[in-house]
């Protein structure tokens, strides 16, 4: 799979991000502060990262900032993108199910090591519902979206 991985600075879990998926055989993008020299705030990196899932040039993303929430919210600003901040494996696993996440946003300050590879592990391990009325759902926030535009 091809990942986005975005980081607006080289702090807590951002320095083993590229290591965790390169080591479980995804090809990763890497954004902002994961990159010498390119422009590493928040708001933009994970805009980009994305954006390129919307253009298809990565299957996923994984946005990071301290806390996570505002590289959601960018993230989520992009038409298409539907970024969940997980903090736990449980609540990645329920992201992809039931909300078709298609953006990963974690903390930087506050995510374990071993707590990333649970969350990846899950995130991975899931896909989206095909219950009737979780897709009812989903498509009910790409109207939503649509409607905004």
């Amino acid at each position: 799979m091809r990942i986005a991985v975005a980081a607006d600075e080289l702090t807590g879990i951002a320095g083993v991000l590229e290591a965790e998926l390169s080591g479980r055989g995804h090809e990763v993008r890497l954004h902002g502060a994961l990159v010498d020299g390119e422009r590493a705030d928040w708001a933009r990196v994970s805009a980009d990262a994305a954006q390129e899932v919307v253009d298809g040039a990565v299957d996923q993303a994984i946005v990071c900032c301290w806390t996570g929430t505002g590289a959601a919210i960018a993230a989520n600003k992009v038409h298409g993108v539907r970024a969940a901040l997980c903090a736990d494996a449980v609540t990645a696993a329920g992201a992809r199910r039931w909300n078709d996440a298609n953006v990963l946003a974690l903390s930087l300050r506050s995510t374990a090591q071993a707590e990333l590879a649970e969350i990846l592990d899950a995130w991975f391990a899931t896909g989206p519902s095909e219950e009737a009325d979780d897709r009812a759902s989903i498509a009910h926030v790409a109207e939503l979206e649509a409607e905004a535009s």
